[in-house]
């Protein structure tokens, strides 16, 4: 393993960051990195770099495509566009049809426009995001050019939206939900995100973060 980019299991909880430091400990090995931060209330695939080779590759690694099962409640927006964040119900809410929740998706696939959110681990003069908006400083968020390669609908009984997306590098599915909310007048934010994969990675061939409870740095060499 050493040397390797593997995939860790992040539960829900602790940020990325966090899982990392856990790793470092249980294996002693001072270099470790991570790519493609997963959010706290967010679980799933973690791209892990073990060892100081391992972190020099882990940009290409995460660059892939990302999957993702999320679900979303409609009639509501949240400050942070998932559960955490402070909720503002939508008024006279006409519920969708399941044909305009399809077409509404539909219309996000491809290269789109996406700002992306506030509460983010993207860096803002040379500052997460999401410091600042912690300290109530509001920040101009600049849109960008992000990739949805494909949106499936898995379940929907409203106000509860289940999808599958499959996007390129740098998409928010938060963002992409929220978008989403307002394009359907419903208003949207995420209240579960399981990242399935991140290019071949899938969560099948991850390990959890049990597996290195019982791990030594000599085990994992």
């Amino acid at each position: 393993m050493l040397g390797q980019i593997v995939g860790v299991i992040k539960p829900k909880g602790p940020t990325s960051q966090q899982v990392l430091t856990r790793i470092k400990h249980a294996l002693g090995i001072k270099k470790i990195g991570h790519g493609g931060t997963l959010d706290p209330l967010a679980s799933g695939v973690l791209l892990v770099g073990i060892g100081r080779e391992a972190t020099k590759h882990l940009w290409e690694a995460e660059h892939g495509e990302k999957e993702y099962i999320a679900t979303m409640e409609l009639g509501a927006e949240s400050t942070t566009e998932d559960a955490e964040g402070e909720k503002t119900v939508w008024s006279e809410v006409v519920k969708p049809t399941t044909a305009k929740v399809r077409s509404v998706c539909n219309s996000f696939l491809g290269t789109i426009n996406q700002v992306p959110p506030r509460y983010s681990a993207l860096k803002i003069a040379g500052k997460a995001a999401y410091k600042f908006a912690r300290k109530g400083v509001v920040l101009e968020m600049t849109s960008r050019h992000v990739e949805i390669k494909s949106i499936e609908i898995i379940e929907y009984e409203f106000p509860r939206l289940v999808i599958r997306v499959v996007t390129g590098p740098g998409a928010y599915v938060r963002s992409l939900a929220r978008d989403i909310g307002r394009a359907l007048k419903t208003g949207a934010y995420i209240s579960d995100l399981v990242r399935t994969r991140v290019g071949s990675m899938t969560l099948d061939r991850c390990y959890t973060l049990d597996y290195f409870k019982h791990a030594t740095k000599d085990s994992v060499q």
